[in-house]
């Protein structure tokens, strides 16, 4: 599915490594159509966590064709001089924190759709 809303987050991931700081830009959803919140993370060298995090949400309908948040993603990147850009374009899981929204070591009750899958393929074991 294509969002015209994030191309310019795509134009900037496929141009590759191009130095530090980077963002990395995942989206999250109740199940994998759908994104209802999207995590930027800034790395600003080598080995380190990214720092800052902002987090942005949306009740209805999908982040990825919010053009306001998009810009608002636009900003945040290039207010930490952002110079690569890493997108993983389909769903990342759930977008409830574990340890935060539920308890730790359980899965989401919001959201069976993810319960027990892998959060990198969004296949349930043994799904072949």
């Amino acid at each position: 599915m294509h969002f015209k809303a994030i191309w310019p987050l795509q134009k900037r991931a496929v141009r590759g490594f191009r130095g530090y700081p980077v963002a990395t830009v995942a989206f999250y959803g109740p199940d994998d159509r759908r994104a209802t919140k999207v995590a930027v993370g800034i790395v600003r060298q080598e080995g380190t966590e990214p720092d800052p995090v902002e987090r942005w949400f949306a009740d209805e309908g999908d982040v990825r064709a919010d053009r306001q948040i998009a810009d608002r993603i636009g900003e945040f990147m290039d207010t930490h001089g952002v110079r690569t850009v890493a997108l993983r374009e389909s769903l990342f899981g759930c977008p409830h924190e574990e340890g935060v929204d539920y308890p730790e070591g359980e899965v989401c009750p919001q959201c069976p759709f993810w319960a027990n899958r892998d959060r990198w393929t969004g296949q349930l074991p043994n799904d072949d």
